[in-house]
């Protein structure tokens, strides 16, 4: 697979060169008759997102790697390129503050509780997403997630409270009670994979961590290193990020006892029996509110706090037609099978 990957989707397998590119053909014996349009797709690999955007600005590529600009760098796209189409799409994706809940002194449910009051979820989608974004739970938010819950029932969430400076008061006597204040800060390193989606919020969450007399170090990890760490669960604080799909998918995976996904080794067996519950429930509004227990429980036990949810941007040549973005995964609508060339 990492080498030589092959399927029946509606291009085949070419070229794989690290940092360069990867390229990808028409598949002729794909099932759906007359797809894909185009010949075949090249994507460039360009580290920098501002470098990469010049690029498209400059007519080197059709368009930009769906929801990969943020909102300043699409900005530049729109003064510069009148003529491009763009979009920014609510995202399926959260950033959440991952916590190693073997390792001491973080197997303290009270330091974890006080690490997620110290949240401002605001300040992060205000400088990360130019104030376009979601705060929601382990369900992406309305409107484009189906299983997000109302904000009434969010803010009353522990750690969800709009006020941000009651929260860092409750987590301050949390700390000091633990031993911790102002001339005795807890020293961490805060892991996250060296790419800018993960970067920028860690070092937004390092500060903001501060203020509840824990001082992070960034420990910014190649992502060929990343996941195998988070999989043998060596770190201790991380920057993470995680979909949000359906709940018979993310709650089992993520939150479930011993699912190798549980990354933060987080096993409640009351939450497991609400996973149950949920999936074989057939009527869906009956379902959200068992989802929703689900959420509270989480919040209450700081599984894997949510940060936020992002907004990305895409832009397109106006030649790119039969483009689709989705807002319920980023992997939707990647088969490309549908977008053809006007030149």
């Amino acid at each position: 697979m990492r080498s030589h990957p092959i399927g029946t989707g509606p291009f085949k397998f070419v070229e794989f060169k690290p940092n360069e590119h990867i390229k990808v053909t028409r598949n002729p014996d794909y099932w759906k008759n007359g797809r894909p349009y185009l010949d075949g797709i090249e994507y460039t690999i360009v580290r920098n997102l501002s470098t990469a955007t010049l690029a498209f600005i400059a007519g080197k590529f059709d368009m930009t790697f769906p929801f990969s600009l943020t909102v300043p760098l699409l900005n530049d796209v729109k003064s510069q390129m009148p003529q491009a189409i763009c979009e920014m799409t609510q995202g399926s994706i959260n950033r959440n503050l991952i916590i190693n809940r073997d390792k001491p002194p973080f197997d303290n449910p009270d330091l974890r509780r006080a690490m997620t009051l110290s949240l401002d979820r605001k300040a992060f989608i205000d400088i990360i997403s130019g104030g376009q974004g979601e705060i929601g739970g382990a369900m992406q938010p309305a409107p484009a997630g189906l299983w997000g819950m109302p904000r009434a029932l969010l803010n009353a969430l522990p750690g969800y409270d709009p006020d941000v400076e009651k929260n860092r008061a409750q987590a301050r006597q949390i700390m000091q009670t633990l031993g911790y204040g102002r001339d005795n800060h807890l020293k961490i390193k805060v892991t996250a994979r060296d790419i800018p989606y993960y970067r920028d919020p860690a070092v937004i969450l390092i500060d903001q961590l501060k203020e509840v007399y824990i001082d992070g170090e960034l420990e910014p990890v190649d992502t060929t290193n990343f996941f195998p760490k988070m999989l043998r669960r060596d770190y201790v604080v991380g920057l993470n990020l995680q979909g949000a799909a359906d709940p018979d998918q993310t709650f089992p995976l993520v939150y479930g006892c011993g699912s190798e996904f549980n990354r933060d080794n987080y096993c409640n067996p009351a939450v497991d029996k609400l996973i149950d519950q949920q999936s074989v429930e057939a009527d869906q509004e009956k379902r959200k509110q068992l989802v929703w227990q689900i959420e509270r429980k989480l919040a209450e036990d700081s599984a894997r706090p949510i940060i936020f949810y992002s907004r990305g941007g895409t832009c397109w040549q106006p030649a790119v037609k039969g483009l689709t973005l989705m807002v319920n995964s980023i992997f939707n609508g990647n088969r490309r099978e549908d977008i053809w060339l006007d030149r």
